[in-house]
């Protein structure tokens, strides 16, 4: 579902939690009020932190800190790297570039952000995320 930002006019891509983490956030009338208080961005980046863990168990229990998280006042998972928006959606039109970025490690996406992030000027850094989108699709773990 898109979001109509009031500010800018802009469409947000608002993300879709799965089912577990939909369970998670149900659990208190409180948690829900805080994760609804949340920006797409700040829930995407819940969502790719949970969605990002290996292991199921690291994926349960970091589905489970959430309430705590949200009551404790944090707005954003730890130690994650923000992957901008305009990446994220360009992720999203390409199958392969988004398979190739859930396999890497947490050092391969900083590099990438960091290198699109290079780009100061909006259509410089489009043209870094069509370049990274293309490297990824090729299955490049490095910019």
């Amino acid at each position: 579902m898109n979001k109509v930002s009031a500010k800018s006019g802009r469409r947000e891509l608002e993300p879709k939690a799965p089912a577990d983490i939909v369970k998670v956030i149900r659990t208190s009338s409180k948690v829900q009020m805080l994760w609804g208080s949340l920006t797409p961005i700040a829930r995407r980046d819940f969502i790719s932190w949970i969605e990002s863990a290996k292991q199921v168990e690291t994926r349960k229990r970091r589905a489970l800190s959430i309430p705590s998280r949200l009551l404790s006042g944090k707005r954003r998972p730890c130690c994650y790297t923000l992957v901008p928006m305009n990446l994220y959606k360009a992720l999203g039109a390409s199958p392969k570039a988004k398979a190739t970025w859930g396999s890497l490690t947490p050092n391969e996406r900083r590099d990438f952000v960091s290198w699109v992030e290079k780009a100061t000027e909006s259509e410089a850094r489009g043209l870094q995320i069509m370049k990274a989108c293309q490297m990824l699709a090729k299955g490049k773990r490095r910019p």
